[in-house]
């Protein structure tokens, strides 16, 4: 490969880590995506993950390829036609070329955290999990109200497990796995859907919209899950639901490794953003 991009690899392909993987990609970046299943997917409208099952994903203009293996990645890298997607692990994609940039956006709240440094010449953590110095180069939070804020020395803020609220609802607008099993749903995100209405189902157990409103997020039918992650979320605003594109938190949180990143390769003083 001549005239390389820069190489980024981003772990996660939910909504917060597409929206980095469309900053980096603006940036110069050449971007791959890798799949965790640990949280499931449930805003794939705002995500490039549906492009692991070959569904054309096309976000901010940018399009997502899938790849299932390390030249063929590769060579998606070199033809920076868009954001590379895949279901290989880090070890299978740090062994490509020397990795630029590696950015942990799985948002595992509870699960420990590896020490990502010296992996990549820089790396970046997003959310609950990550210190500074310790597990990364800089961290960056992803509560609510903090989002946005970079942390290059100590840790961010814990989860705290409260519900950020949408509309009039809190953690009440999501519907989560029982057990563990495999789901299945016919259902498309941004349906209207009704209190009750039997959105899928896990095993053989009805899952139902917990009030009225616009489906904005569910599991992909087929998908094995675990007990206790949210399979479905419904916005109740209908008329100014949101259920599709980048969404303001998670172009914040995209904004702040731009900045992270552009601030390491520049050697400048450490500033905290604004948080927004």
């Amino acid at each position: 490969m001549t005239d390389r991009a820069p190489y980024a690899i981003i772990l996660g392909t939910n909504e917060i880590a597409s929206a980095v993987a469309i900053r980096l990609h603006q940036q110069g970046y050449g971007v791959v995506m890798s799949h965790d299943p640990s949280p499931p997917v449930i805003r794939r409208k705002m995500a490039f993950h549906d492009a692991l099952f070959d569904d054309p994903v096309t976000l901010a203009g940018i399009a997502a390829e899938r790849v299932d293996d390390g030249m063929a990645a590769a060579a998606a890298l070199a033809r920076r036609q868009g954001v590379v997607i895949t279901e290989l692990g880090l070890l299978d994609l740090i062994v490509i070329r020397t990795l630029d940039l590696l950015v942990d956006a799985r948002l595992q709240k509870y699960s420990t955290t590896p020490d990502l440094r010296r992996l990549a010449k820089v790396t970046v953590g997003l959310g609950p999990g990550f210190t500074a110095g310790e597990n990364c180069d800089f961290a960056i939070e992803t509560k609510p109200g903090k989002q946005g804020a970079l942390v290059r020395e100590g840790a961010t803020e814990p989860a705290d497990g409260i519900v950020r609220p949408l509309g009039n609802r809190g953690a009440e607008r999501f519907a989560y796995s029982a057990f563990p099993g495999r789901w299945h749903t016919a259902m498309e995100i941004g349906s209207r859907v009704f209190k009750d209405y039997v959105i899928g189902y896990l095993g053989a157990a009805a899952v139902q919209a917990p009030f009225d409103g616009i489906l904005r997020g569910v599991v992909r039918d087929g998908t094995e899950v675990p007990a206790g992650v949210k399979l479905l979320e419904v916005d109740p605003r209908v008329r100014g639901a949101v259920w599709a594109g980048v969404d303001d938190r998670a172009r914040t949180i995209a904004q702040a490794v731009g900045t992270a990143v552009t601030r390491h390769k520049a050697r400048q003083p450490f500033r905290p953003v604004a948080v927004r």
